[in-house]
């Protein structure tokens, strides 16, 4: 569908819902995809992908009524309406939540997120296959069980009851690869993905080496002693276990009084090494968007300030039902209800080399099992599977499997023993983070 021919039909949409005496915001989707995945030296999947959804969040009397429909056409889009408006009719008045944002016109002008694509299909197809060939060529490994390619291009209009109209579109691509390894009656496997905004970004041979390497250093790991130990996370390993406590950053978590920081707006949350921002762009990031969940533009938010939390994320609605201004970290999609959710996650220089922070005897994890399973949002606490190596003065000494690490999240941030001063990112691009060492976390071993 054309831009014209898109806000067309969400100007007749708004002038339904207002025909109704209610009022509306609508997000609009537009998705193609495109994967290839390689099976032994054959192509085991290509496929191409089309989709598209319109979501709607009706708020009439106080109450809000969320719908959506994957078909744009005339009595779909009427029963979507309706369906929004009897679900507004069984809800909680909710007079946190009213279409806030006024005449915004944002437009996502950064060229960077999407570029053209003048890759030749054959070159992503012969990339899958060498993903899969190379890897096993390389010493024990036995199998590569997961290798593909993959592309993507979104594009997300917004509109609402209250003249706003804004525009976002991207293209990314990506691939993956895995390996197992087999030796001496021992088993090791390792799967890893690389994304980016263009082909030539992709540094396969790069992603090859990165997962052979841990997989063949952790295969002939044992548990250590149990106790207690200063940990270095991979950033990738840091990214996941963050994101299992990023709701402590959730205005919405405190708007329903289940956030553990509700109350220390202000107040040392953190060693004071420890500063976190949300960041609209980063050079090659990969959540680069120009307006929020509800139309208003993001800017860059200072969240945790020398260890003192400074703000949580907010929409309208827990801006709001605190008194203070939204600050741009609306989310939501077609299907989904109004939240919150920070853009790029960067984290502070510290004041230590990272041969400062790598100095002396550590562990440093480079996976986490059971993540989401082992970890209490509320109370902090955490207890995963984890792999890595023990490490002494920024050399591993020893591969290290079996074990489970165990801790209190939120004690954990005021226990940093050293913050490096380079930037590192996650394999996603989102989560940004200089090595932080912590102290004293407990390892159950042998």
């Amino acid at each position: 569908m054309s831009q014209l021919d898109m806000n067309q039909l969400l100007t007749r949409l708004l002038d339904k819902v207002a025909h109704l005496g209610a009022e509306a915001d609508i997000i609009a989707n537009q998705d193609k995809a495109f994967s290839l995945k390689a099976d032994k030296g054959e192509l085991s999947e290509y496929k191409v992908t089309s989709s598209q959804q319109i979501g709607l969040r009706l708020i009439k009397e106080g109450r809000v009524g969320i719908a959506y429909s994957e078909s744009l056409d005339e009595p779909a889009l009427d029963a979507m309406v309706q369906d929004a408006l009897d679900a507004s009719r069984f809800a909680k008045v909710d007079a946190d939540q009213r279409i806030s944002v006024t005449g915004s016109h944002i437009t996502t002008d950064c060229a960077e997120i999407s570029q053209p694509d003048t890759t030749a299909v054959e070159e992503k197809i012969a990339l899958a296959l060498r993903l899969e060939s190379d890897m096993l060529a390389l010493p024990a490994v036995t199998g590569a069980p997961y290798n593909g390619f993959f592309e993507g291009e979104s594009r997300l209009w917004l509109a609402n009851s209250q003249g706003s109209l804004c525009q976002h579109q991207e293209f990314s691509v990506g691939c993956h690869s895995s390996a197992l390894i087999e030796r001496d009656g021992r088993q090791s496997m390792h799967y890893q993905g690389q994304y980016g905004r263009r082909f030539d970004e992709l540094e396969s041979q790069a992603l090859i080496r990165q997962i052979h390497a841990i997989t063949d250093g952790l295969l002939a790991g044992e548990a250590v002693p149990s106790g207690r130990y200063s940990v270095l996370f991979s950033t990738h390993c840091l990214a996941s276990l963050f994101g299992c406590f990023q709701s402590a950053l959730s205005g919405k978590w405190a708007q329903q009084g289940i956030n553990p920081w509700r109350g220390k707006l202000g107040q040392s949350v953190a060693s004071r090494w420890l500063t976190l921002e949300s960041r609209v762009h980063m050079p090659g990031g990969m959540k680069i968007k120009a307006f929020d969940g509800e139309g208003a533009a993001t800017s860059d938010l200072l969240l945790i300030g020398e260890g003192e939390l400074k703000t949580l994320l907010h929409n309208s609605a827990t801006a709001r039902h605190f008194g203070v201004a939204s600050n741009g970290a609306a989310a939501r999609s077609a299907r989904s209800a109004l939240d919150v959710s920070p853009r790029h996650l960067v984290f502070g220089l510290g004041p230590h080399s990272e041969s400062e922070v790598q100095g002396g005897d550590y562990l440093e994890l480079v996976k986490l099992d059971g993540l989401h399973s082992g970890a209490d949002a509320v109370s902090g606490d955490f207890s995963f599977g984890a792999s890595g190596f023990l490490c002494r003065d920024g050399e591993r000494v020893a591969p290290v499997r079996g074990i489970t690490v165990a801790g209190n999240f939120y004690r954990l941030l005021g226990e940093l023993e050293a913050v490096g001063n380079v930037l590192h990112h996650d394999d996603g691009k989102g989560f940004y983070a200089p090595l932080i060492r912590f102290g004293g976390l407990s390892i159950a071993g042998k």
